[in-house]
């Protein structure tokens, strides 16, 4: 099942696992495997990518971090089918997301040249891009009547959904706004009118879905295979000009 309508369906780099996620979400669809129990098979794949890299097994540890993308992609996917959609698979999916792209950069920082401080803001960095791709396509989400899950503005806590705690909500929401709260306001502050503007064309998210961390990690596992690891944390840095041009292009074209 999409996230948005076909009308609106582009090409997203990002989510090339999508079709082996729908195979693997179809295959637990019928069993009494949850969207969260994926979840946590993602950071399991996630921790034995990080591990791999500690030690020096790159091809491995891109293996994992495809598989960390793909099932990422599953979860969702099984909540769909399953229409279970939850507010604590879309948080805890999140704040997994954060930590695990956390400690990729301080193993990066432990087997590179770099220093911590520049990992820390390459860190930073591949979370501000991942920020503003995920801005605009819920955006365009809510703009095309596609999945609203995830809310544009995320300043209060939601109602559980049927099946779910409050309370756990409550808990994850919190933990999701103390670790994304200050990149949601960088690029809300940067482009707070985005959600007046006009929807979006297919090649502006496409180009966009680069930003998105199915990509990102892809792009981190090949350049660790090339041999070029020392490349990953100033080339993430580098990439952030592009930010402000995406900004650029959609108030300049796009704004009404």
């Amino acid at each position: 099942m999409s996230k948005v309508p076909s009308k609106y369906k582009f090409l997203d780099i990002s989510d090339y696992g999508r079709p082996i996620a729908r195979y693997i979400a179809r295959s637990f669809v019928n069993t009494s495997i949850t969207p969260v129990q994926v979840t946590c098979m993602f950071i399991i794949s996630g921790i034995i990518a990080i591990i791999a890299m500690q030690y020096g097994y790159f091809i491995t540890a891109l293996f994992f971090l495809l598989l960390k993308s793909i099932l990422d992609a599953a979860d969702g996917e099984l909540a769909r089918l399953k229409q279970t959609p939850s507010y604590t698979g879309r948080y805890f999916d999140s704040v997994a997301d954060i930590l695990l792209n956390a400690a990729i950069f301080y193993t990066l920082y432990t087997i590179t040249s770099s220093s911590f401080l520049m990992a820390s803001i390459a860190f930073a960095c591949l979370q501000l891009q991942g920020t503003l791709y995920n801005y605009y396509y819920v955006i365009l989400r809510n703009k095309v009547d596609g999945d609203t899950t995830s809310r544009v503005f995320e300043t209060k806590t939601p109602t559980a959904l049927p099946g779910e705690k409050q309370q756990t909500v409550t808990l994850l929401f919190i933990t999701y706004r103390i670790l994304y709260g200050g990149f949601d306001a960088i690029i809300y502050f940067l482009d707070r009118n985005a959600f007046t503007g006009s929807i979006l064309p297919n090649w502006f998210m496409t180009s966009l879905s680069f930003f998105g961390l199915g990509f990102q990690l892809l792009l981190i596992g090949v350049l660790l295979v090339l041999g070029l690891k020392d490349v990953i944390i100033p080339l993430f840095i580098v990439l952030s000009v592009f930010v402000f041009l995406f900004i650029a292009i959609r108030k300049l074209c796009y704004n009404s």
